[in-house]
């Protein structure tokens, strides 16, 4: 299982993909599924975010809600959670061929 965060990460969301429709979700505090990332549950600690990982993990292996559950590091900043990495930072908007259209249009002022 993929784990996108470094060893001292500070704060860390749980991410998958719906395996209805292969988007890509967010685990939040209420143990669903958000599109948004400004609605995941953010754990802030290396066992914070294990525990968090685990309870990601529980959709997949009885349910089979969502497929590929791992942790990924984000930022905390005045406009909300942010993605640390391009690789998230693009899961999160989708394509990156045209940022007027789809996710990114939505998320415009998130990346700034």
């Amino acid at each position: 299982m993929a784990q996108h965060t470094r060893k001292g990460a500070q704060f860390q969301a749980v991410t998958a993909n719906r395996l209805a429709d292969g988007v890509v979700v967010y685990l939040t505090a209420k143990n669903g599924w958000s599109e948004s990332l400004q609605h995941a549950e953010v754990a802030e600690g290396k066992e914070a975010g294990e525990a968090l990982l685990a309870r990601g993990q529980h959709f997949f292996e009885p349910g089979n809600l969502v497929i590929d559950v791992y942790l990924f590091e984000v930022e905390m900043t005045d406009k909300g959670i942010r993605a640390s990495s391009v690789r998230e930072t693009i899961r999160q908007a989708g394509p990156t061929v045209r940022r007027d259209l789809g996710k990114q249009a939505e998320l415009e002022g998130v990346h700034e």
